[in-house]
């Protein structure tokens, strides 16, 4: 995979990859941008949530008809000398609908386990967290 990234002034980028579709970035005004733009370390956390949302949704693909929504959280601490990397990420699933939370618990894993690339690539400790129908489900011993 190939992504080009150009610069277009002060703190500014755009990336395109093989999708074609861009992404615009900038620095915050405290690092010198003018904030016009996502910040790459959001970027992180929204590909990790992007990931691990469409490997969830393709494990329970026959079961989406029984799902109502789902949506991510991610919050993530970063160091505090640089470089400002994350060390912790919390995942938090809000998903609605009439799906056993065993399901939805196992597909967390298997994209945790086996599918998340991106989770796959980074080196900071990552927690899941289920809120099924706004009830927290704690995660099964076997999951």
């Amino acid at each position: 995979m190939n992504v080009t990234t150009v610069w277009h002034g002060g703190r500014a980028f755009e990336s395109t990859g093989p999708s074609g579709y861009p992404v615009g970035m900038d620095a915050t005004p405290a690092y010198g941008g003018l904030g016009k733009g996502a910040t790459p370390m959001e970027l992180l956390l929204a590909g990790l949530a992007g990931c691990i949302g469409i490997d969830i949704t393709m494990i329970l693909d026959s079961f989406l008809h029984q799902i109502e929504g789902i949506r991510i959280e991610a919050d993530g601490t970063r160091r505090e000398e640089m470089p400002k990397g994350f060390t912790d990420i919390d995942l938090i699933f809000h998903v609605d609908g009439e799906i056993p939370d065993y399901r939805v618990w196992r597909a967390i894993q298997m994209g945790k386990e086996k599918y998340c690339a991106v989770s796959d690539s980074l080196s900071a400790n990552i927690n899941y967290r289920l809120i099924l129908n706004g009830t927290e489900i704690a995660k099964p011993a076997t999951a």
